[in-house]
Parts: C-alpha cells; structure tokens; sequence
C-alpha cells in the first residue's frame, strides 16, 4: 500500500518547528499591538475578481501561480496568495470607510503554485500589516519603523538592509511611462516575450522581469526620481526623514518598483543574504488606488508582509516554554485521583502532563522527555495522608507537600518557580 506524502510545495509544520513558528507570530503581534493594530483574518479564499484587481490580471501571480477553481456553486474562486487585497476588500464590504486610519495585522497561509525551494513553498505563511485611510508620509515612516521593531525583536535587524524608493504620485508616472515607452520602444529588438506585452499594458513592470536580457537593457532605463513632482519629492523627503528621526537606516535604490498603476509613493523591502541569494524578508510599498479598484471609494493605504517560514529560517527563534508538570500515579485508586489532580491544577493554568498508562518508571522517562521541570508522585499512602511527594526532575530532590497547598508551589514566580 502506498505511503502518503505531503503535497509538493508543502510541509507539515511538527510540534518543535511549530513552537519556533508560533515565536515569530507571538512577536510580531506584540511589537504590531504596541503600535495600535489590531488583529483580524478574512477567508482563504476569495472570487478570483479580488486577486486579479489588486495583482493585474497579466501578472505572474495571477496568470501562473493563482490556485484558482470553479466550485459547486459555479463561482469563480481562488486561494489567496497574498494578504493585502482581502483586508482591503473587507474593509469596503464590512463599511469601514468611518473608522479610518483602520490598522490591521494578520497571519495565516498563502497559496501560490510556484517552483518550491528554501523558504518558499506553494503553501506559505505570512504576517501583514496594512494601514488604509492614511494618506500622509508618517503612516510609511510607521508601518516601516514596525516591520524593523518586529526583526530586532527578532534578532535579526542587523542581517537585513531595508531598500526604499518612492513610485511617485500619479502626475510622476504618466511622464515616467511615456519615458520608459520611449526607452524600450528603441530596444524592442532585444526584449523578451512577456516584456513586449508589458510594454503596450505596462512598462513599469519590464523594470521587474527576470529575463537576463530584460535585466541588462533594465540597467541604463531612464530613473523615475528624473521625473518627480514636487508634491512627491516633498513626499518622499519626508519619510526619508522620518525614518532618520526613529533610527531605522535605510538605503534609496532607484530600481526597487511595483508594477501596478495603483501603486503610488514609497516602496520598500528588507533584505537579506544570509538565506543564500539576496532575497525579501519583508516587503511593502503605497497602494492609494486599490480600494477605489475594487470598488470602493478613493482611500489611500499602505502596508507590507513577511514570510514567516523566512523569518524562522533567519532567526532560529528559541521560543518559551512553559514549566510541565508531570503527575505519575502509583497505584489503581491513585489513577482516579491523578486524573482529579490533574483537572484541578490546569485550572490554575498549570500545565499539566498525565500519561494514559504505563508504570512510574515509563511514566518518568515520559516526563523527562518532554522536559518537565518537575513530578508529582501520587500513591494511596499520599492520598491517605492528603499529601504528594513533589520531586525536581532537573536536580533531583524530592519533599512532601500538603495536597491543598501544592497549588501555590507551582504557581508562577512562587514555590517551586521562583
């Protein structure tokens, strides 16, 4: 009979590794919490419409990489390979549009059918933050200054480079595309396939081919900062200086761009090389025409995401574990009363570890094992008595306590912990 595998492009995520994966979660939550986001989620999946307004319906993450599907229904669906277009699109669905600045952060799987390699599997996860309703330079100083807080929190600031450029505003990319039109036009020659297309729909986005061809005539393109307007050379000064102002060091790269006409001012990535080959850990930019893209009102918004498979790959978080106590029965009655035990001290919040059978010997074994700091030894001689034998599994010493004192011992910070 054959053995099943994992999908390819997947991973099971084992009790050990999840422990670390939940670290990165635990810690971009808080560090997002302490600047006033807050958590929400939106389905896996979404009518294909959603994904294909917000990524361009020629981009490789829609043509190539989108799970798409009909259902039974007969509704075009797909799973979300990105986070952004879903909380935009609750935002408008759920009438939000009176609670802005609305800022969020989430977590959860994305889904893109993709060659698998280090880090980048076709089911992934990532954490997103989104600010929408903000269309002032401090809300990309702040959600930019939050990405770096979350990686030294991490440990892993100093082995990441934050890239930043500014897109400009929508009177900068109409001369920026006639100025790339004019440029490629005189290359077409040398272009490739997907980037001939490109040019008649989109021009920016020969700027991200990774056609070695592409990548060489992308070298001598005209710059978008040669074509700025005031208003956005204002724009971008100021959060240049805003993230000088909150010490987070950055460097301007004129090549960093998003395709997509409703991308607008700043754009930014942190990366890294310590994963091989220079690649994202987080990256975001200004998205100010996407809501009024999916059908809402014209609202400004920005916001970036991590993969969280990188993000544990780059820090090798040591998550916290909290103490285990083992509770080891000796004895018929003290089975049923072990179970007792058990229930009362997990009400207390103490984690508690009762194995199903076996004798104290096995049962010990199990509980130094799983790292517990202590055991609980329950025999009918204790239950006469109303005591248990208390023993630390680290140093080896044991005493007796009092049954309806033993709640205080374990306690956090008191008895035993302290």
């Amino acid at each position: 009979m054959a053995q099943f595998q994992p999908v390819r492009g997947t991973h099971d995520i084992l009790p050990d590794d999840f422990a670390r994966f939940r670290s990165v979660i635990d810690t971009a939550r808080l560090a997002a919490s302490l600047h006033g986001y807050r958590e929400m989620a939106t389905p896996m999946f979404e009518v294909v419409d959603v994904f294909a307004r917000s990524m361009g319906e020629s981009s490789d993450a829609v043509s190539k990489e989108m799970y798409a599907f009909t259902d039974k229904g007969g509704e075009h669906l797909a799973l979300r390979p990105e986070y952004t277009a879903g909380i935009c699109r609750a935002f408008i669905s759920n009438g939000l549009q009176q609670h802005v600045p609305f800022k969020a952060f989430a977590w959860g799987p994305m889904f893109r059918y993709e060659r698998p390699q280090k880090g980048r599997q076709r089911q992934f996860h990532q954490i997103d933050v989104e600010v929408i309703g903000a269309a002032e330079p401090q809300a990309d100083v702040e959600v930019i200054a939050l990405a770096a807080d979350i990686l030294r929190r991490l440990g892993i600031l100093d082995k990441c480079t934050l890239l930043l450029n500014t897109l400009g505003d929508p009177e900068s990319r109409v001369a920026y595309r006639a100025a790339l039109v004019e440029y490629f036009s005189a290359h077409k020659a040398s272009l490739s396939e997907d980037s001939l297309k490109r040019l008649e729909k989109n021009p920016l986005r020969i700027l991200d081919s990774k056609d070695e061809g592409d990548r060489e005539l992308v070298k001598d393109a005209p710059l978008i900062e040669n074509y700025l307007s005031s208003g956005a050379q204002a724009f971008f000064t100021a959060v240049k200086a805003g993230l000088s102002q909150v010490g987070v060091p950055f460097q301007v790269d004129p090549r960093l761009v998003r395709g997509l006409d409703y991308y607008t001012h700043t754009a930014f990535e942190f990366v890294t090389t310590h994963l091989g080959a220079q690649g994202a850990v987080i990256a975001g930019g200004r998205y100010d025409g996407l809501i009024e893209q999916l059908g809402g009102n014209p609202t400004p918004g920005i916001g970036w995401a991590g993969g969280i498979e990188r993000l544990v790959l780059l820090s090798d978080p040591k998550p916290t574990v909290q103490n285990c106590i083992a509770i080891v029965p000796i004895g018929e009655k003290a089975e049923a009363d072990a179970v007792k035990l058990a229930a009362e001290l997990r009400r207390h919040d103490i984690a508690i570890e009762l194995a199903y059978k076996g004798n104290p010997g096995k049962r010990m074994k199990r509980a130094d094992r799983l790292d517990c700091s202590h055991a609980v030894i329950l025999g009918e001689d204790e239950i006469a008595r109303d005591v248990v034998k208390l023993k630390n599994l680290k140093t080896g010493q044991e005493r007796e306590v009092k049954r309806d004192l033993l709640v205080f011992e374990l306690l956090p910070n008191m008895g035993v912990f302290a």
